[in-house]
């Protein structure tokens, strides 16, 4: 079945529901808190910045993504990002190919650069999906998430030109 990439619908928040708890309820990726509700969640995911998406194997929503200005102002040539892919579906390169769509969406939007301010360093999937990708680390910032079984571990900051 073919992988189809689009922006998300209204139509599409239980499915994106369904990643968002998924991946949050294990509290190693997202700073989220592990029992963030649905209209937590919702708020949080759907913001009026973010242009959201999704990819969707028939008509379920396997990975959710979004793009928005990392700052505002003087810095909102920058985008920001944020993926999730349903556990079920990880490691079958649905998230690469999701992330050539939305980083190709950011740059068509006229964003020039897309910068991550917090990927889990121990996240080695995030971290080299993002690296095979052209994003570069820039910074680490020792201790800054609360890992559900690592305890405080560093998070990256990483950033690639569009």
């Amino acid at each position: 079945m073919d992988l189809v990439l689009s922006p998300a619908g209204e139509e599409d928040w239980p499915g994106i529901w369904d990643i968002f708890r998924a991946v949050v309820s294990t509290g190693d990726t997202y700073p989220y808190p592990p029992d963030t509700t649905e209209e937590q969640a919702r708020t949080i995911w759907m913001a009026p910045s973010h242009v959201v998406f999704v990819a969707k194997l028939g008509d379920e929503v396997v990975a959710t993504a979004y793009h928005r200005p990392n700052m505002y102002g003087l810095g909102d040539h920058i985008a920001n990002a944020g993926w999730m892919v349903h556990p079920d579906h990880q490691g079958r390169g649905i998230g690469r190919r999701f992330a050539e769509y939305v980083i190709e969406q950011a740059r068509e939007t006229g964003f020039k650069g897309m910068q991550f301010n917090a990927v889990v360093a121990c996240n080695t999937g995030a971290v080299g999906l993002w690296q095979s990708l052209g994003f570069e680390i820039v910074g680490t910032v020792p201790d800054a998430f609360r890992h559900a079984r690592l305890g405080l571990t560093p998070v990256h900051v990483m950033y690639r030109e569009l």
